[in-house]
């Protein structure tokens, strides 16, 4: 349904999107139920025939949990990173987690990275 070459209109609707569904998540935990889903996808102007939409979410909610996460819904558009980028991203956390624990605090974050 995702594949193939997103537009740069696309990749900003697919953006908006996501932002757009951390907005709506309440309770914070990274998932929206189909209801929630449907309505995000209709204020997006992304309305679809009812068929097209279950065939969606059945790729979407592949582990019959009756919600979706944002990562699940990324990687069915986007796919997953090839290996360049996965080696950049490895990089990058290398170097934030100079203390070698397997996380990154915020405060570490901080320390490495200026938005401006």
């Amino acid at each position: 349904i995702f594949r193939g070459t997103l537009s740069k209109r696309g990749v900003r609707v697919i953006t908006s999107l996501g932002k757009y569904f951390r907005q709506i998540d309440k309770n914070r935990n990274g998932f929206l139920s189909q209801a929630v889903f449907k309505e995000a996808l209709e204020v997006f102007h992304l309305d679809m025939p009812e068929g097209d939409f279950e065939s969606l979410w059945l790729i979407l909610d592949d582990n019959k949990s009756d919600h979706v996460d944002y990562g699940e819904f990324t990687r069915a558009i986007f796919g997953e990173m090839n290996e360049y980028r996965k080696a950049f991203v490895r990089k990058a956390y290398m170097k934030l987690d100079f203390n070698k624990t397997g996380s990154v605090p915020m405060v570490d974050v901080r320390k490495c990275y200026c938005a401006k």
